[in-house]
């Protein structure tokens, strides 16, 4: 039986659960396309989506559409996520694994994770060393220098993707999109991984944004967070002379600290961290030798 409140007409129809549910989604819409880097302009052109739509879609007016399959699943009691997924069903211990975690307190699933990749931990992966976080924290900088002190190579995995693909970013992005630069940038982290035993790597920012392909850098590198505030993130970045993505937007330092926040707890899950705010190159550098592993 529905409570008097889920039987309060709504607009188009609604109940106060359905509309609930609508405004949930296009917060997470919002926040997974800010954690991307992406504004409604590129989502709405690499989705073929019109930008009201999105805007809707975002503000909790999306298609009722999404209401009527959530129902769906409801009714067979299975989260949506479970209806569009295609492809072969996920073998039974996978499917009992993650109920398992699921009911998992926080901190119990972090304590999990790490017996996980203890148990699990892929070889060599303490000689490779990846180094993420925002562009301006010093990945490329502080990276040439280790991969110098270590007599390793240095890759930069934008431009490792580059090479991959014979074109530049922007023509992958213009052309293709992003969820093919995504593609490659998965294939290109697997093959350096593949091809040697020791490097270090700078990896773009946004690789958080794509749990799969964090995965196998947490997995298979020893990651250090280089930390910063948004207002030394965008100083840095200005002082290059790069504003992408914030070309022509009046709020970029509330896109920075909306994306810096999305992707924290992400970042949080690196084998270590240092801030490099306030510091120098050489007192960030010697930080950095303290939290290499041992």
């Amino acid at each position: 039986m529905k409570t008097p409140q889920e039987e309060t007409p709504h607009p188009h129809g609604l109940s106060a659960d359905d509309s609930e549910y609508l405004r949930l989604l296009g917060e997470r819409i919002r926040e997974l396309r800010a954690r991307r880097g992406m504004t409604r302009r590129i989502l709405a052109t690499d989705s073929g989506v019109s930008e009201r739509f999105l805007a809707q879609l975002e503000t909790g007016q999306g298609n009722i559409s999404i209401v009527r399959l959530r129902q769906v699943a409801q009714a067979m009691g299975l989260p949506v996520d479970d209806l569009i997924r295609v492809g072969p069903e996920q073998p039974p211990d996978l499917t009992l694994l993650a109920q398992y975690l699921s009911r998992l307190s926080p901190m119990k699933l972090a304590r999990a994770r790490e017996l996980l990749q203890t148990e699990f931990e892929t070889k060599g992966k303490r000689d490779r060393i990846a180094l993420i976080g925002l562009r301006g924290a010093g990945k490329s900088t502080l990276g040439a220098l280790l991969a110098q002190h270590r007599k390793v190579p240095f890759i930069e995995l934008a431009q490792a993707v580059e090479t991959e693909a014979g074109i530049t970013l922007s023509e992958i992005f213009s052309l293709y999109g992003q969820a093919a630069y995504r593609r490659y940038e998965r294939r290109t982290l697997q093959l350096a991984i593949d091809s040697r035993d020791a490097f270090i790597l700078a990896p773009g920012g946004s690789i958080v944004s794509e749990p799969a392909t964090f995965d196998v850098l947490l997995t298979s590198c020893y990651t250090i967070w280089l930390k910063a505030s948004p207002e030394e993130h965008m100083a840095r970045v200005v002082a290059q002379g790069d504003r992408r993505p914030m070309d022509d937007n009046r709020e970029a330092m509330k896109d920075l600290t909306r994306i810096l926040a999305g992707r924290e707890a992400m970042y949080a899950k690196a084998d270590a961290s240092i801030d490099t705010s306030g510091r120098t190159i050489e007192q960030s550098f010697a930080e950095l030798l303290k939290v290499l592993p041992r």
